[in-house]
C-alpha cells in the first residue's frame, strides 16, 4: 500500500491555494505544540484564522492533514540529496557532495525535530503515515542508489557494493541517528561533529576517494 496526500474538493483559485496553505502551517504548530492525539480540527482552524467548518473544505479529517504535514516535512529533508547528491552541475567531488548533503540534511531536521519526532511516534501505529513515509524513503533509495551505480561506473565507488541494499542502508544510518540524537537526545555532538563523523563513515562504506575532483573551468 503507498499513502499519497490527497486534496478534497475545495477552492483550486490562488485565494484557496494560499488559505490550504495557512492551514497546514497552523495544523503542524498545533500538532507541535499538543501532539496529534490532543490536537482538534479547531484549534488549527482557530489558528489559522478559520471557522471550524471552513477546515472541512480543504480537508477530510486531523489524519489527513497530518499525512500532508508529515509529507510537506520530508520533502525538505529530502531536498539535499536532489539539490546537492544528484545536481548534475555540481563540480564539487563525491566527498564533498555527501558532506554538504549530510549537513543540509540534519540542519534541515534539527529545525524540524519536534514534528520529525510526533511523526516518528505517529508512524508506529498509523498504517496510513507508516505507508507514506516507507514510500518515499523507498523513492530516496532508488535515488541513492542509481547514484551509487554512477560512482561505480566511474571508479569512484565500490563496485563490490549492492547499490540497492547500500541504499537502503545509508538511508537507515542517517535516519536513525538524527532521530536519535536531535529527537530523542541519546547523542551528545556539535552539528560540526556529526557532519565530519556521519559523512566519514559513508565515504569509507562506499569506498569513496577522499581527494577532490577538479574544479570545472
Amino acid at each position: 500500500m503507498t499513502a499519497q496526500p490527497t486534496e478534497t474538493a475545495g477552492p483550486r483559485s490562488s485565494k484557496g491555494a494560499r488559505t490550504r496553505t495557512r492551514l497546514l502551517e497552523a495544523a503542524k504548530e498545533i500538532f507541535e505544540e499538543n501532539g496529534f492525539l490532543s490536537a482538534r480540527i479547531s484549534d488549527i482552524a482557530e489558528r489559522a484564522g478559520l471557522s471550524h467548518g471552513s477546515f472541512y473544505h480543504y480537508f477530510e479529517s486531523k489524519e489527513q492533514i497530518f499525512r500532508e504535514v508529515a509529507a510537506l516535512v520530508d520533502d525538505q529533508l529530502g531536498a539535499p540529496l536532489a539539490e546537492v547528491v544528484l545536481a548534475p552541475s555540481s563540480d564539487l567531488s563525491p566527498h564533498e557532495r555527501l558532506r554538504e548533503a549530510v549537513r543540509r540534511h540534519f540542519e534541515a531536521y534539527r529545525a524540524e525535530a519536534r514534528i520529525m519526532g510526533l511523526i516518528e511516534q505517529v508512524s508506529r501505529y498509523d498504517d496510513e503515515v507508516d505507508a507514506l513515509m516507507l514510500s518515499r524513503h523507498r523513492q530516496y533509495a532508488e535515488q541513492m542508489a542509481e547514484s551509487i551505480r554512477q560512482l561505480q561506473r566511474r571508479n569512484l565507488a565500490d563496485k563490490s557494493l549492492d547499490p540497492a541494499i547500500a541504499a537502503a542502508a545509508i538511508g537507515a544510518l542517517t535516519a536513525r541517528f538524527a532521530e536519535l540524537w536531535l529527537v530523542q537526545g541519546a547523542v551528545d555532538t556539535s552539528m560540526d561533529e556529526a557532519v565530519e563523523q556521519v559523512s566519514t563513515m559513508l565515504v569509507n562504506i562506499m569506498g569513496i576517494p577522499k581527494t577532490a575532483a577538479p574544479r570545472r573551468r
